[in-house]
């Protein structure tokens, strides 16, 4: 493209502090580097990770920057040893990379990428440790290696799925993060095993995912936990067959999922990132078998507390 090399001047959406409007700004994109590529985004999502990281209430704030992580674009150039992607290319980023060579990236049982593992307060790209964003000389963040609440974005080629271009962006974006995350943490993950008792805390669009994810595992019973009974309809369009509403009770959840299951469900997965949620996924699953997945992020300062016993029975 005739952009290739060039600093690129384009619209982006700018956080200056912490929970203020984000600001529509014209910012410089430095060309693609080693390793990196330049990505025009046709289509973002708002995932609400940007959100809580936007807030800054219980993470290290980073500003100013440019949020966003859920999208779908097209590649405008590639850096210095990019072999596997070439402008027009169809592309979804993803937060968690792969480089392809570290001992999670060669090993059946992780994703957890050395290099490329997600990384909430580092602002800047890998190779150089310098932002590609600025306005008038001064450096804007980067967010979780993608920043995508912009016309153009430069992440590293780790963090980025080449898919089909017949795939309509504005539908498969999701999948950049959302979808992908839910559906993976309950398939690939969770494992639930046919005719199982499933039960997803967190009925927004990871919550969902997770869900249909235990149903195309052939779970029998999948119980949806939600603070808002308005979710119960759309959850079960995904395979929801019982809903539990916290406030609807007096004891702690988590005992009335194993009154309810004669014992414990044999999966939980946990979508809303609330501490207290994730306490009472672990606390629902059966003991001598039952997992429980963790997919929020939680507060900086947050603290996982159980009893001992919990683990020594096999949860």
């Amino acid at each position: 493209m005739a952009t290739a090399g060039k600093v690129i001047k384009c619209k982006a959406a700018v956080a200056w502090e912490a929970g203020k409007p984000l600001s529509i700004e014209e910012v410089e994109v430095a060309p693609p580097q080693a390793m990196e590529v330049g990505v025009k985004i046709l289509y973002t999502a708002l995932c609400h990770t940007d959100v809580y990281f936007w807030e800054a209430k219980g993470q290290t704030p980073v500003f100013p920057r440019i949020l966003g992580h859920e999208a779908g674009g097209i590649v405008e150039s590639v850096g210095e040893g990019v072999t596997e992607l070439v402008p027009g290319d169809h592309v979804l980023p993803v937060f968690t990379g792969e480089c392809k060579d570290c001992a999670h990236c060669k090993s059946e049982e992780s994703n957890l990428c050395d290099l490329l593992r997600i990384n909430v307060d580092r602002g800047v790209m890998i190779g150089d440790g310098q932002s590609r964003f600025t306005i008038n000389g001064k450096p804007i963040f980067h967010f979780v290696g993608t920043s995508t609440f912009s016309e153009y974005t430069v992440i590293h080629v780790g963090c980025l799925a080449k898919i089909n271009p017949e795939a309509p962006l504005d539908k498969v974006c999701v999948l950049s993060c959302g979808i992908s995350t839910g559906l993976g943490a309950t398939l690939n993950v969770a494992k639930p095993k046919k005719g199982s008792t499933v039960a997803i805390f967190g009925l927004g669009a990871v919550g969902l995912a997770a869900m249909e994810g235990a149903r195309m595992a052939g779970a029998s019973r999948i119980i949806g936990v939600d603070l808002n009974p308005a979710k119960y309809e759309q959850a079960k369009k995904f395979g929801c067959t019982d809903f539990v509403n916290p406030k609807d009770h007096t004891k702690p959840v988590q005992e009335v999922l194993v009154e309810m299951t004669n014992g414990g469900v044999d999966r939980a997965v946990e979508c809303t990132g609330h501490i207290d949620a994730m306490i009472a996924a672990f606390e629902c699953v059966h003991d001598g078998w039952g997992v429980a997945v963790l997919v929020g992020v939680p507060h900086k300062e947050a603290v996982f507390k159980t009893h001992p016993m919990n683990f020594l029975n096999e949860k």
